[in-house]
Formats: C-alpha cells, structure tokens, sequence
C-alpha cells in the first residue's frame, strides 16, 4: 500500500473554487487569472515565432539566451541601483514561477532544515517544503495591513533555519514590503547562513505612489537571495507558465542542477515571443503601466462594493482585494464563500485556506484582474 507524502493535502481550493464556479455559473472572481488577453504585439510574436521552422525543438536548458539577455537588460534599466544580473549565470528560465519556486526549494532545503514562512501564503509553500523534507515555521502576519513583526520572527529564527520565503507584493493581501522590512530581515540574518527566497511574481503592481523595492536592490541579501518572477502576471499570460529566478551564480548553479531534471526547458516559440516583447522602450512602458492599471481596476472594484456592508481591507499592491464580511453574515469563510458562489452567483476563495491550520479570520479574497465588465457584474450581486 502507498503511503502518501502528502496524507492531509486535497485538491486546492482555487481549483474547488473554480470548479464550483463552473458547476453554478457563478462570475469566478476567486482564482488569480485575467479575463483579458496579453497585449496583441505580444501574440503576433507568438504565432510569428510558432511559425518558424527552427523554433520547435528544445530551448538551451537554462533559457534562450537572448531571452535571458533581455531580462537581464529590463532589469538593469528598471533597478538603476543594483547590479544588472548576468544572463549566462545569473538568470534562469523556469515553467512558471511555481516551477522556479519548487527547484529552489529542491535544491537548498535538506531533511530537517527549518523554512521560515509568512501566513497568510500561497498554499503551493507548505507542500514544497515538506516534500523535501523540511519543516515549514510559520509566522502570522497581523491584519489588516499583513506586515511582519520583526519581534515574533526573531523568535522563529533559529541555527536550523535555512530559508526565509518571502512574497512581495503578498499574496492574498497585497501588502508590500518597505525598505525598513528589507532592512530588518537583512539584520536578522546577518552572521547567519539562511538564504533567502523572494517570489516577486506581482513585481510592478505596487500601488499609490510607493517605490517597488526587490532582495536585489538591497546589498546585504542580494547574495543570498534567489527572486522570482512571471511573466504570467505581468503580461495577463498565467497559462503560458514562463517565470524566471534570478540569483547569484553559485545559488544558480544549484537551481539549474534540479532544472534540469525537473523540466529541463521551457516552451521555445514563447520564449522567443517573450524576448520580442522585452525590446526597447514599449517594454519599459508596459512594466511601468502596470501599477497605473491596476490601480484603477482596484479603485473601480472599491468603489461599486462601497456602502453594501463589505469591510474592505487596504490594497497596496498585487490583484486581490480582501473583504471582511462580518457585517453580512456570521459563517465561516469556507461557509460564506460557498455561499456567495451559490446563492449570489461569485466566486471568492477563503482566507483560511492560505493558513495551514485553517486559522479563520472572517475573510475573503477577490480577484480584481478582471475587465471591467465583469467587476461591475459581480459587484451588482454582491451589493443585493
């Protein structure tokens, strides 16, 4: 008889919560997906590049290397302050950010080795690091602004802690981390040999006027920090599943040698769409008018909830909006989600699900990376 790995993991709730979107007809603003298209220029590429003969064999195993080049340019002309990474040792391309986050995992984390991890988190953290035989240490993230308390995470860290996972602009909350946060964690593993795993994935959806700050921009961890990205997130592409990690080249060495036995290499006709779509100021323009954009889905989604009993907590970044719901109903949030998803016809996703011992706060996540369409319908039914 198998004996599972993974005894008390089910079927993710975004993919319950879609399902039963299905089954309703309920408007799924529960999974983190767009119901708009990636720019046009960016699909011209990709059937421009499906179309020619030479690009349908395997990529270089790290990533096509003028993909990589132009990553590694973007990057220098977005982050004037910290050192441009190296395409040929410092970028890798990976089958989404999920695939980069998994290898880092795979290749740092030993039987018995400690991974600090901030909750609310992405369901997909615990599960990695427990497959690899690592313990997950959790430290919760105090509502309604989600920023850690450096005194609680100090007493969390310990000589066994070999990686702090950290995810800015967080998901579900979108709360962002400043350069004091930066700060506090570089003091806090300073003389240690922890590494440090950023997923970055909502890069350029920070908010408000606040300056986007990155591991790497900060001296003291960009040795010892692996950060991904997606394009997924930021060119509205999350089936395409492209993300890349950029880290130092010793910690690189060690991502590629599970890269390579993972998935080996990553889709040739869109990484070739993907390096078009990085060229010159067009591609600049676009990463700089995330924030704009999303910005005015989050306002315009704050706004037709306004006055119908919803609790919305800040959005400093990402495209989810967190709502408490006590004024509305006294159920669970598993209850009320599946409630709403029946009853009114959306689909949200539990908060409780991004804890791993199903803490329940009274909260639940939207998706606002939707077209506006779509947001005024939802909203129609939530505000009966």
């Amino acid at each position: 008889m198998l004996q599972s790995k993974l005894p008390d993991v089910g079927v993710s709730i975004f993919t319950q919560m879609t399902l039963l979107a299905q089954e309703t007809g309920a408007i799924n603003l529960a999974q983190g997906f767009p119901d708009y298209d990636p720019p046009q220029e960016l699909l011209e590429a990709l059937a421009r590049h499906a179309l020619t003969p030479s690009h349908h064999q395997y990529a270089p195993m790290p990533g096509l290397p003028r993909l990589r080049e132009a990553i590694a340019a973007q990057v220098a002309r977005l982050h004037a302050d910290a050192p441009a990474p190296d395409p040929a040792t410092e970028i890798t391309i990976t089958a989404g950010a999920t695939e980069a986050l998994y290898a880092v995992l795979s290749a740092v984390v030993r039987p018995g080795d400690e991974v600090l991890v901030f909750e609310p988190a992405y369901d997909l953290y615990g599960p990695a690091i427990r497959l690899q035989g690592g313990v997950p240490r959790y430290v919760r993230l105090p509502a309604p602004h989600f920023r850690p308390d450096w005194d609680a995470v100090r007493r969390v860290v310990s000589p066994r802690t070999r990686l702090v996972l950290v995810n800015t602009p967080h998901n579900p909350s979108g709360a962002v981390f400043t350069a004091d946060d930066w700060h506090e964690l570089a003091r806090l593993l300073d003389g240690t040999d922890a590494l440090v795993l950023s997923d970055e994935v909502y890069e350029h959806l920070v908010f408000d006027g606040t300056p986007r700050m990155s591991a790497r921009q900060h001296p003291a961890l960009r040795e010892r920090s692996f950060v991904l990205s997606s394009f997924g997130k930021s060119y509205h592409a999350t089936g395409w599943k492209v993300g890349y990690c950029i880290a130092p080249p010793a910690l690189t060495t060690e991502v590629r040698r599970v890269h390579q036995f993972l998935t080996f290499a990553v889709s040739t006709p869109t990484q070739h769409a993907l390096a078009d779509a990085l060229q010159g100021d067009a591609s600049d323009a676009h990463a700089r008018g995330l924030a704009g954009f999303y910005q005015q889905k989050r306002d315009e989604f704050r706004a037709l909830l306004a006055g119908a009993g919803w609790d919305l907590l800040p959005v400093p970044g990402g495209y989810f909006q967190l709502a408490r719901y006590e004024a509305l109903s006294p159920a669970s949030d598993l209850a009320f989600a599946q409630f709403l998803a029946r009853d009114k016809g959306v689909a949200v996703v539990p908060v409780s699900a991004f804890y791993h011992d199903g803490f329940d706060d009274g909260l639940i996540r939207f998706c606002f990376a939707k077209e506006s369409a779509t947001l005024q319908a939802a909203a129609a039914r939530l505000r009966q």
